[in-house]
């Protein structure tokens, strides 16, 4: 029993000195405690598997829930994680389900705010793309290179060719996100 122990416990100790556990140690240790757990107990493989539990989430920052899976920062990890630690719970939490919900709701706030922030660069580089601007990185000709800094877009001196505003790649991100922000609206 001790030699399982103490390979709990240099589990732990090793997630703890992990760099992103210890800027956040402090939202995780009271998170775990939630738990009812301690090293010191007979609970250490429990207090090992949660602290094992809390490193993926922060090293992958997401999360899945009902076969669905979610994006959230380290900011809103601990934001969830604070708030749980806030709430009075009667018992010792069994597992993260409660953590799950509140992160979930953290989750689709930060991905409101991230379309709504490409939605404003994104007419920001249409309005400077359409008003003729060519000193704006990422304004493109038809044929897909990249216009030279002193040319004119004007429509006087150009044929009436719209230019290309982004490459393949950004298009499809843009589109991606455009996908996002219309499901969005229809919840």
């Amino acid at each position: 029993m001790t030699i399982q122990m103490s390979k709990d416990l240099n589990c732990v100790f090793n997630i703890l000195t992990s760099p992103i556990i210890t800027k956040y140690s402090g939202a995780v240790m009271g998170y775990v405690c939630l738990f009812e757990v301690t090293p010191f107990h007979l609970k250490a493989p429990k207090f090992r598997r949660i602290m094992e539990e809390m490193k993926r989430l922060f090293d992958s920052e997401s999360f899945s829930f009902q076969k669905k899976t979610y994006l959230i920062s380290h900011a809103g990890i601990v934001e969830a994680l604070d708030l749980c630690i806030k709430k009075n719970f009667d018992q010792s939490l069994e597992n993260h389900n409660y953590l799950k919900r509140v992160m979930i709701t953290i989750s689709e706030r930060e991905g409101k705010n991230q379309s709504r922030q490409g939605e404003k660069e994104l007419r920001k580089r249409e309005g400077n793309a359409l008003a003729g601007n060519t000193h704006v990185k990422g304004i493109y000709d038809p044929d897909g290179e990249k216009e030279d800094a002193g040319e004119d877009l004007r429509p006087e001196t150009k044929p009436q060719t719209l230019p290309r505003p982004f490459p393949r790649k950004e298009a499809e991100v843009n589109l991606q996100r455009v996908g996002n922000i219309i499901k969005s609206m229809v919840r």
